[in-house]
């Protein structure tokens, strides 16, 4: 059966329409994650796939001149896609600890860096749906502010090239050494904004039957129908009930409140109207591509 994007559903002999979220940095994504992974039907390799990627010889920073995390078509070749989808499958456990049987097997997959990855996870996994998930701007500028300076989400130290007072944290975003002087928010602005426009250029070429929407503020206030209509857009089976407020996810620095950014207000106002176009193109996108 052929889905409107030629693709033949059931054609991909391990992988039947495999979930990605995306999103920016400290957006949510792991609480959304560790929710999602109690569908009965989906498998996951437990966290973050970064070492799973990375692994693979040439698409690593390292191998790539440090130059960012950005992954294309063109860097899927068919030895990477091989390893890596086998890679993939060997790790894979349901919500109760047990590997795939026989057959297909729905994957659910959630690593900040495959914000920049889409095009190449697309040629991995050619059955990939994607969630793109959005968190109100201020609230998400400030969590990244305050993960580089927790130390807790070094993603790169000792990265050529950077010479700041925090270990580069979060993803390597194309570009980063123009970044090089600049004031924590002002690094923390670029990689949000450029993770951001990458999502909404290249989820914006994936067929509408291929993607679906979640706004973290709608699935924090009303948990259980929004992973019930995401789930059904993703045909997943879901009999979870859940309560009225979620746990903290597994990366929380600090409980959830939705003026906790403005300790930072004085870094974040300055930069939102610079930054509007691309939160106004976000929110339509929200609504636009939401099933």
């Amino acid at each position: 059966m052929a889905d409107p994007s030629g693709v033949h559903v059931g054609e991909d002999a391990l992988f039947d329409r495999p979930v990605f979220i995306l999103s920016t940095p400290r957006s949510g994504s792991t609480l959304l994650f560790e929710t999602m992974s109690q569908a009965p039907a989906l498998y996951t390799i437990g966290g973050e796939s970064h070492q799973m990627i990375e692994q693979v010889p040439g698409l690593a920073p390292r191998d790539r001149n440090f130059d960012s995390n950005v992954l294309t078509d063109a860097d899927a070749s068919e030895e990477r896609v091989a390893a890596l989808r086998r890679h993939f499958h060997a790790a894979l456990r349901d919500r109760a600890g047990q590997r795939p049987g026989a057959g297909r097997v729905r994957m659910l997959e959630k690593t900040p860096k495959n914000a920049l990855r889409i095009r190449f996870l697309r040629r991995v996994f050619p059955e990939a749906r994607f969630v793109f998930l959005y968190r109100d701007a201020r609230q998400t500028l400030s969590s990244m502010i305050d993960a580089w300076q927790s130390g807790r989400f070094r993603t790169y130290p000792g990265l050529p090239g950077w010479p700041g007072e925090f270990a580069w944290s979060l993803l390597l975003v194309p570009g980063w050494r123009e970044l090089v002087g600049k004031p924590l928010h002002e690094v923390v602005r670029a990689q949000w904004e450029r993770t951001l426009t990458t999502i909404l250029d290249d989820v914006s070429e994936v067929p509408a039957t291929h993607r679906t929407t979640l706004d973290y503020d709608a699935f924090l206030q009303q948990p259980g129908v929004e992973v019930k209509r995401i789930c059904a857009a993703l045909d997943l089976p879901w009999d979870r009930e859940l309560g009225a407020a979620l746990p903290l996810s597994r990366y929380t620095l600090t409980r959830p409140a939705p003026d906790k950014w403005r300790k930072h207000a004085d870094l974040i106002e300055p930069l939102l109207p610079g930054l509007d176009p691309t939160i106004q193109r976000a929110k339509a996108a929200l609504e636009k591509w939401a099933r």
